[in-house]
Order: C-alpha cells, then sequence, then structure tokens
C-alpha cells in the first residue's frame, strides 16, 4: 500500500524523510551525484516517502539577522523530475505558492501522478510579502486541477503556544481538503502535545475524524544550528538548550533527545487515538549531521517507541 492510501486510510507508522534541494548554482552534475547518493542512504532505511522542501527567503519575517545567508535552491519540482529518476516511492513537494504563477502551479498540479506525488502548499511568511498565488487561490487549483492528489498542510506548535488556535486552522485546512499535516521541527513536545489535543477534541465537536499528523525531527550539530533553528521560530526550551550548549558532543545528545520526544509524543497520540508519524528533517551540507539522520530515520523504522 502506498503513502497516499495510508494516509487516506489514517494509518499510524509513517515514516518520511525530507530534504532540501540543492543550490541553484548546483551544476547538473553534482545534483545527480547528490540524488543518487541520497536513494542509495535512504532505500537502506525503507521510508514511505520523501519531502522535498521549497525554500523561500524569509527576511521579511525576522528583522533579526538570518545565522544563515539564504541561498535559492533548485525547484524541488524540477530536482525531482530531473535528478531523482531513481527513487521509486512517492515524493511530497511542497511549494510555496507565493513564488509561482496560478499558471505554474496549475499546470504542474495537471501533470503529476498522485500515487506518486503528493504536495503541501505553504504560504507567506508575512502578510505583507508580495505573492503571484496566495494560498487560497491554491487551494482552489488544486481543487479544480488535481483533487485526487493528496494534499498535505503545514502545522506550527509554537504558533499555537503563543496564539492558542493553531487547531482551528487544521480543522479549516481539513475541511478544505487537508488529508495529513507535517509540523516544523518539534523541539517542544509540549506544545506539540497541546496542538494536536486541541485538534482532537475541535475534530470531534465538528464530526470530522483527524487525520495523520507527522511531527518533523531534526539532529543538530552546533548552536549555530540551533540559532538558526530559532530564527525560523522553532521553539528550543531552555533546558534542552543548556544540554546541547554544555555538552562534548551536541549531535550525540541532539539525537539522544529527538528518540525521546519521539517517544513521548507517539506514548500521547496512541492514547488519545490520534494518527501520526514522523519526519526526519535533513537540510543540513555536514557529512556528520547527515548521517545521524540518517541513523534517526533507521532507529524510528526499525524500533517501538516505548
Amino acid at each position: 500500500m502506498g503513502l497516499a492510501d495510508r494516509i487516506a486510510g489514517r494509518e499510524d507508522g509513517l515514516l518520511l524523510f525530507s530534504i532540501t534541494p540543492p543550490r541553484r548554482s548546483t551544476t547538473p552534475e553534482d545534483a545527480q551525484r547528490i540524488a543518487d547518493v541520497t536513494v542509495e542512504r535512504l532505500h537502506a532505511i525503507d521510508v514511505d516517502g520523501l519531502i522535498l522542501y521549497d525554500i523561500d527567503d524569509e527576511s521579511d519575517r525576522n528583522p533579526s539577522e538570518r545565522p544563515f545567508p539564504y541561498l535559492p535552491t533548485k525547484d524541488p519540482a524540477e530536482f525531482y523530475q530531473q535528478h531523482l529518476t531513481g527513487w521509486d516511492k512517492p515524493v511530497v513537494v511542497y511549494r510555496c505558492v507565493g513564488k509561482y504563477e496560478e499558471g505554474q502551479l496549475s499546470d504542474w498540479l495537471a501533470a503529476q501522478d498522485p500515487d506518486k506525488v503528493l504536495t503541501t502548499f505553504v504560504g507567506a511568511s508575512t502578510g505583507e510579502k508580495v505573492r503571484r498565488t496566495d494560498l487560497p487561490t491554491a487551494q482552489k487549483l488544486w481543487h479544480e486541477v488535481a483533487p485526487q492528489m493528496r494534499l498535505g498542510g503545514v502545522a506550527i506548535p509554537e504558533r499555537h503556544s503563543t496564539g492558542g488556535v493553531e487547531h482551528s486552522r487544521l480543522v479549516r485546512k481539513q475541511q478544505a481538503g487537508t488529508s495529513f499535516f507535517v509540523t516544523q521541527v518539534v523541539y517542544d513536545t509540549s506544545a506539540a502535545k497541546s496542538m494536536v489535543s486541541d485538534y482532537f477534541y475541535a475534530c470531534e465537536e465538528a464530526g470530522l475524524e483527524p487525520v495523520p499528523v507527522i511531527f518533523t525531527l531534526s539532529v543538530v550539530g552546533s548552536m549555530k544550528t540551533v540559532e538558526f533553528l530559532e530564527w525560523l521560530g522553532v521553539e528550543v526550551p531552555r533546558w534542552v538548550r543548556n544540554d546541547l550548549e554544555h555538552s562534548p558532543d551536541p549531535l550525540a545528545k541532539s539525537y539522544d533527545q529527538c528518540i525521546l520526544a519521539a517517544r513521548e509524543l507517539t506514548s500521547y497520540c496512541e492514547q488519545l487515538g490520534i494518527p501520526h508519524g514522523f519526519n526526519v528533517e535533513s537540510v543540513s551540507i555536514r557529512k556528520a549531521e547527515i548521517e545521524a539522520s540518517v541513523r534517526l530515520a533507521s532507529h524510528l523504522r526499525t524500533r517501538r517507541l516505548r
């Protein structure tokens, strides 16, 4: 059974792996090498699908200096079509819809095989950002052009902590056709549990069955990476930050914390009765962090998290 069918069946235990396509300046030869290495690594893990992120400049959202410079990356749809020909499992292609004209999105949606390609729409980082297509228009295009394609949505636990209404956004997106959610990187498990709890009971009140919530985990190997996650809006609890900052091996400490987070979230979601899974994010160019991400995904696939 494929990823789209498992999502439709609201199954537990989904495991995804996410990457950022290479920089736009990467040569075709190097892009192919990166794709081949990625496919080789992931075939050994037996993940259910691959997420390809669509990166946009979010400096308008956060006035603080970005820890790492923004470097445009290859279009994820083009990277998949041109270089990931050796990948035989489904992909979830993110679309920062504001970057694309309506016609571009429509043509892309119409050309996809819904058994192989799923998508997640991402709106603008701020209300002031200039966008070629807004999120409601993109959702309307999906309804008109490719309603058979599984549509995902972004869930942000930190936004729920500050505003308390993320669960309402999830319900509205589900009512508009979203069939799974992928969270921002989770280090604050309490915020994630509060969000899914409120979402679960909001679904009950609305007469809906909750759709799978995929929690994103990411290992970090340096405090600069932690600072970048925080710049993106990820809440790293003080105790986690302290452990990483004072550890002689922050990558190993981060790995252990991801395992603990996965175990805690699994236990809570099973108790609540909400379908869930995990997405292991690997966006670093450092070999040690990439290899740790692969080990984490392998651990999540082969071991029970209790």
